[in-house]
């Protein structure tokens, strides 16, 4: 695998207790950098977590949905790191696999909150900081449904391109600093979401994957890595796939 040097970087990871966000901490951490997890619930990380440097890690409770929970977040972030170099957008939950008609109103909102809201109230609190020191990474995962949209699954395709749609906005705006934001689109990878949607749903993404397996969130990190690095100087508002062959755009 390739190796990246984070030494002397404080990364802001959602959802970095489990799944891809873990996956990404995992990796980063052991490249050297400084890592603050922002999670809904940080009680019980996953292993690899676990046998990180803790004095690297700090752990941040955290609603990405509520704008003066991410800005607490950012304070404690600062004050313990510093103002953060990374931020790489993961939390996010899959919604009810439903069709339109019979989507429930609440979830539907409660998705967008949490998967679209969320990755934008985290750029507005950490951008800020990225502009004062004149340089920084954004990486925002969104989903091959966000490019496709997957029947049965509206919420969640509407928030992820929402997710994709915003980091091409931000890209521009940000496009005169040495600030990447760049998003990418993994098809299904075997984490805990999969927990909220139905096995005939699971069958169905898998069916749709020219490789015939899910992504590994360490094949997911891998990419981010390098999209968080210094090499990524150029390419920005870009979408990168990891889809394994859905999509060739």
């Amino acid at each position: 695998m390739n190796s990246y040097d984070f030494s002397g970087k404080t990364v802001v990871v959602t959802g970095g207790c489990n799944g891809i966000g873990a996956a990404i901490v995992d990796l980063m951490v052991r490249s050297g950098a400084n890592a603050a997890i922002w999670d809904i619930d940080t009680s019980n990380p996953e292993n690899k977590i676990k046998a990180l440097p803790q004095d690297r890690l700090l752990f941040c409770n955290v609603d990405v949905s509520d704008f003066s929970s991410v800005e607490k977040a950012t304070q404690k972030t600062k004050a313990k790191f510093g103002a953060a170099d990374i931020l790489v957008n993961s939390a996010g939950i899959a919604g009810p696999t439903s069709t339109v008609a019979d989507y429930p109103i609440d979830m539907w909102r409660k998705v967008q909150s949490v998967n679209l809201d969320g990755t934008f109230h985290c750029c507005k609190a950490i951008v800020p900081g990225m502009s004062d020191k004149g340089y920084g990474r954004i990486v925002n995962v969104a989903s091959i449904a966000g490019k496709e949209g997957n029947p049965n699954a509206s919420a969640y395709s509407a928030s992820k391109a929402g997710v994709i749609a915003i980091t091409k906005s931000l890209g521009k705006e940000l496009a005169g600093q040495d600030i990447a934001v760049n998003c990418i689109t993994p098809a299904t990878a075997k984490t805990r979401i999969l927990d909220q949607v139905s096995q005939e749903f699971i069958d169905y993404m898998l069916a749709k994957i020219p490789r015939a397996r899910f992504v590994t969130v360490e094949e997911i990190a891998a990419m981010v890595a390098w999209l968080c690095s210094e090499e990524n100087s150029f390419t920005t508002g870009a979408v990168f796939d990891l889809s394994g062959g859905r999509a060739t755009y």
